[in-house]
């Protein structure tokens, strides 16, 4: 049976991973695919957790944290979106993946800025199975400024520049930034996905609309780890998380393609299904991932 994720908590306010600490999480609930997600109301003061309904304090809190930008644009914005759109420097990269700057994630994503083909930066895509080998998938947070409540694949965002995450070496840096981020938006402990375990497979070049403001252009490293772990999403980040096999992705294909329940798939993931998740599904299940690696391409679609 398809089944959903839920947490009853959030992460806290602070998200600097080379700081934080996260209590242990409780036991995770799972509900059927007919059930609504939804988190309990905050049980916790927001000085260590807090709930998916971002508290008046905590926004304010967010909001001081970016009051030294003046009045910057998308005053909007949620705020925890908002710090990380200006304080997230993205690496820029020529078609060749060459490291050729830096920019804020708030410029890179902007389309009129796209359009001007300077924007172009790195990304990564993690598909993370189970060992039943079932994708967790993850629809992303209503709050997001790209792509808000569109299905993904488990975790899709970006190195940073930063010494950590611009090693080219077995592509440390990208693996360093996947295991950061599936901690940051799903709770997934580094222990749980040591870096090593990361297999890369290739890398794909890529643009995409969001809305009339808002896109993407990445050269996004595809990443895929067999792994039991746990899982505690961050509201601020996912709305749903579930395991599917083949089949139920075919029927979430199928409700896509056909617009029904308002059901989104992000561009990128789409673009995976369609060219290689299912050949590359087979090398999940047998153990031959890397007997498919290709880090030489890069896939222009």
């Amino acid at each position: 049976m398809l089944m959903l994720l839920n947490t009853p908590y959030a992460l806290s306010l602070s998200r600097s991973l080379a700081s934080s600490s996260f209590p242990s999480p409780p036991t995770r609930r799972l509900l059927s695919f007919s059930s609504t997600f939804a988190l309990p109301p905050p049980q916790f003061p927001h000085s260590s957790l807090v709930s998916s309904r971002v508290s008046p304090s905590f926004r304010t809190q967010a909001s001081a944290a970016t009051a030294t930008m003046g009045d910057a644009p998308d005053v909007g914005m949620d705020a925890v979106q908002r710090r990380l759109m200006f304080e997230d420097e993205c690496i820029l990269v020529d078609e060749s993946d060459n490291v050729v700057g830096h920019e804020s994630k708030y410029n890179c994503h902007l389309w009129e800025k796209i359009l001007t083909g300077k924007m172009l930066h790195r990304a990564f895509s993690v598909f993370l199975f189970n060992t039943k080998y079932e994708l967790l998938l993850q629809q992303r947070s209503a709050t997001k400024v790209t792509f808000p409540l569109v299905w993904t694949n488990t975790c899709c965002s970006h190195p940073l520049y930063r010494e950590s995450e611009l090693i080219l070496e077995n592509h440390l840096g990208v693996r360093n930034a996947a295991q950061r981020k599936l901690l940051d938006e799903l709770g997934i402990p580094a222990e749980d996905v040591p870096v090593d375990q990361f297999v890369p497979l290739s890398r794909l070049l890529y643009k995409a609309p969001s809305d009339g403001k808002w896109g993407e252009h990445e050269l996004d490293y595809l990443l895929f780890i067999v792994r039991d772990v746990n899982v505690h999403p961050n509201p601020d980040e996912v709305a749903e998380a579930k395991y599917v096999n083949r089949d139920q992705l075919k029927e979430l294909l199928r409700k896509a393609d056909a617009g029904e329940d308002g059901l989104k798939l992000s561009p990128w993931f789409r673009l995976v299904v369609d060219n290689f998740l299912f050949k590359w599904w087979d090398h999940v299940e047998k153990g031959t991932l890397k007997e498919v690696s290709d880090m030489e391409s890069i896939h222009k679609l």
